[in-house]
This record gives C-alpha cells, sequence and structure tokens, in this order.
C-alpha cells in the first residue's frame, strides 16, 4: 500500500477524527465507564495509535508501535481492537484488515469507507441515507442488521487532481 505524504495528503476517517487527541481519550474513558467497562493502558494506547495515523492501522503495526506495554502480543491487541469496535471508538476496514479511530462517542452508526487505490487512505463518509436504506431492504428481508462496513475503492480527490 502506497503511503501518503502527511504534511500535504492526509484524509484516514477525516470526518471521524477529533482535534484534541487528548481531550478525546478523556472522553474516551468516560465512555468506557459508562459502559461499565475500562479504557485500560493497553486499549488506550491502540486507540492513541489509531488517533495518531494517518492511514488504517493493521493489528501487528499497532504492536510494533507499542512501546514494550506490558507485555503485549498479537491476543493483546487484537482484544484491545475488538473492545475499541464494541465501544464505538474504532472501525475495521474489512477488505484491508486494518482499523481507523472513530470520533463519535454519543453514537454507533454503520461506516462507509472510501478507500483510495493510489494513496492507501480512508476516509468515512456520514451516509446516512445510504445506512438507512440498507437497514430498510435488510428487515424487508427478514434480517435485524446491527452494523455494517461498507467499502468503495477508487481514487481520492488529491490522488485525482
Amino acid at each position: 500500500m502506497a503511503h501518503a505524504d502527511a504534511e500535504t495528503h492526509t484524509h484516514v476517517n477525516t470526518p471521524c477524527s477529533p482535534q484534541d487527541i487528548d481531550a478525546f481519550l478523556a472522553e474516551a474513558e468516560a465512555l468506557a465507564i459508562r459502559k461499565g467497562q475500562r479504557l485500560t493502558k493497553i486499549r488506550r494506547k491502540v486507540l492513541r495509535l489509531l488517533l495518531e495515523s494517518n492511514e488504517p492501522s493493521k493489528a501487528y503495526d499497532l504492536l510494533a508501535n507499542l512501546d514494550g506495554e506490558g507485555s503485549a502480543k498479537p491476543p493483546t491487541v487484537y482484544r484491545a481492537l475488538d473492545f475499541l469496535q464494541e465501544v464505538g471508538l474504532a472501525h475495521k476496514i474489512e477488505s484491508l484488515n486494518a482499523y481507523v479511530a472513530c470520533g463519535h462517542t454519543s453514537h454507533k452508526h454503520s461506516a462507509v469507507f472510501l478507500i483510495c487505490e493510489e494513496c492507501g487512505g480512508a476516509e468515512e463518509l456520514h451516509a446516512v441515507t445510504t445506512t438507512e436504506a440498507l437497514k430498510a431492504e435488510t428487515e424487508a428481508a427478514g434480517f435485524r442488521m446491527r452494523h455494517a462496513v461498507i467499502e468503495a475503492r477508487g481514487i481520492c480527490r488529491e490522488c485525482a487532481s
């Protein structure tokens, strides 16, 4: 996957990325407590790494950047990522087998990602109409959808210009 120039071409999950990482981590901590959970040291570090990343992050890249946090092994990172997804602080982009942070602690939503095949960036859309249509169609089929991740591949606006 190509890497974007962080100075001029960053758009990993832009609409959902909080501007103040430390303030967002405090908000994430409060969210975990409200849900009867804890934002442990490893979970916090994994979330911080996702928030600081300029592109979707793979679990093994996160593991390599934990800087010796505890006795972190792959299952530790995957458990942290599962937790972050469960409480709505991260999304998994299935086709990339990678993760991005989501700054919407106030609601759960289905994710619609635009994935650039040139720079490897991923941007989340708030495709409310698309999500509502998908929910209506799945309900009409007798299926109760819990969540969905929709991925569209192509060329982002920066790479296209």
